[in-house]
């Protein structure tokens, strides 16, 4: 049974497993809500190299998956 996520979900990272396994969980919540709501893509941020953001977004469109640095 998967564990419900709030979104957004933000992950810091300690390691790169750690960041992978971290933002795979992620992204399978926000993957699991954008299919129940049938409407939006999903948005994974990089915000500096240890920290990222996984929600959905109206501006991805539904069936999708984009990665977005911002720094």
């Amino acid at each position: 049974m998967k564990t419900t996520i709030e979104l957004p979900k933000t992950v810091t990272a300690t390691d790169r497993a750690s960041m992978e396994r971290q933002l795979d969980e992620a992204v399978d919540a926000a993957l699991s809500q954008a299919m129940h709501e049938g409407r939006q893509g999903i948005l994974v941020t990089q915000h500096d190299p240890v920290s990222f953001t996984v929600d959905l977004s109206d501006a991805v469109p539904f069936g999708l998956t984009r990665e977005h640095r911002d720094w």
